[in-house]
């Protein structure tokens, strides 16, 4: 049997605790539970306590993330392939978070949060496709479904999407007393930070069309309509369904430029 418990790092069960107690999701605890679990297996290999890690062990760490010879995080496993810069920034990350913790708590540190050094990442620029190809794509739906209803729920979603640059993630959890009279959408955002996203008319008036077109009083805002659980109150449109639904609208559009639903945000920042 795999050993998942982290060992060699103090306290570290009650900093996840206190992390479920912020308010961050499932996902993010996982993350930051895979991160420590990195630098674990990492101080079980090299003999080192963790009262005994210094910056030049930080270094070293750095070194067997990006290398194919670390461990994977719980099954202990030799990777398959190296960590980028951006995945290391976030296990150094969740570190950082982890000492602030402990001197949050009074607990000795080996060493201060910010002697450790993210890795310089490139920036990049994200393609978007033209103004006209990404209404295209919008528009899609009504036209290249067979079922009324899912073309017009597949519509509402993607104007939503273009028109107020929210997360796929915020978009298919939305329930239908989020959206006011005003065409203004309260949601609960990374963090569980709450606030206000704006429709235009157009995105508004296609919300508005789908739901009159609805006879249930479910409450999520997008329901599915195929599968064995269709129509019931715990299920919702999933992001891989929408995911999937936008590369097929793109291929059959011809659309070149790489798009998906985190396109569509990038469109609205742009356009």
């Amino acid at each position: 049997m795999i050993d998942r418990s982290i060992k060699l790092l103090k306290d570290a069960d009650d900093f996840l605790l206190y992390i479920k107690t912020q308010n961050y999701s499932g996902e993010t605890v996982y993350n930051y539970e895979q991160d420590l679990k990195q630098l674990d297996n990492f101080l079980e290999i090299e003999k080192v306590s963790f009262d005994n890690l210094s910056k030049q062990k930080i270094n070293q760490f750095k070194v067997y993330l990006v290398s194919r010879d670390r461990k994977q995080p719980f099954t202990g496993l030799t990777a398959v392939r190296k960590l980028e810069a951006g995945s290391v920034n976030r296990v150094l990350s969740s570190l950082r978070t982890y000492l602030r913790y402990l001197i949050e708590m009074d607990k000795s540190v080996p060493l201060a949060p910010d002697a450790i050094k993210l890795l310089k990442t490139d920036k990049k620029h994200p393609q978007v496709a033209e103004l006209s190809q990404l209404i295209l794509l919008v528009e899609s739906p009504t036209r290249l479904e067979k079922d009324e209803m899912i073309g017009l729920r597949n519509r509402a979603m993607l104007e939503v999407l273009l028109a107020s640059g929210m997360r796929i993630s915020e978009l298919v959890s939305l329930n239908k007393n989020q959206l006011d009279g005003t065409g203004r959408l309260f949601i609960k955002g990374k963090g569980r930070k709450e606030r206000f996203v704006y429709l235009t008319d157009r995105a508004r008036q296609w919300v508005e069309l789908y739901l009159s077109k609805r006879s249930d009083s479910l409450p999520a805002l997008w329901m599915p309509y195929r599968g064995p659980n269709a129509g019931k109150s715990t299920r919702r449109v999933s992001t891989n369904y929408l995911q999937a639904k936008i590369k097929e609208y793109r291929d059959k559009l011809r659309i070149n430029v790489p798009t998906s639903a985190h396109s569509l945000r990038h469109g609205f920042a742009t356009y």
